[in-house]
């Protein structure tokens, strides 16, 4: 079993643990498409990821697109390196909302 968990930290933020490979982005997917039910505003902190390869950014652009198609303003928080890295490789890093301060700054 995956430790990869979603645990909501605060309303409308979210925290992401763990590794985004394709052995678990089918369920968070699952989770994602969940939590992006009700709320108008959603941030995902990725600071806890410690591995992503493409199916982690393929389920950021899921969670995007489902979330455009709801009407909420989702965005991502602390992108990892490697994912970042994959979305520049492929031209699409300016497709993903990244906030650009850190979530704890803003919570502050």
């Amino acid at each position: 079993m995956s430790a990869t968990r979603l645990s909501e930290t605060a309303p409308g933020r979210w925290r992401l643990d763990g590794v985004l490979d394709l052995a678990t982005v089918t369920r968070l997917a699952v989770e994602g498409e969940a939590l992006l039910r009700a709320p108008t505003t959603v941030e995902i902190d990725l600071a806890g990821v410690s591995a992503a390869n493409s199916a982690g950014l393929a389920l950021l652009l899921e969670w995007l697109d489902l979330a455009r198609a709801r009407g909420v303003a989702l965005s991502y928080a602390n992108l990892p390196d490697s994912l970042r890295r994959i979305a520049a490789f492929s031209n699409i890093l300016e497709l993903l909302p990244v906030s650009t301060t850190p979530a704890a700054a803003r919570s502050s």
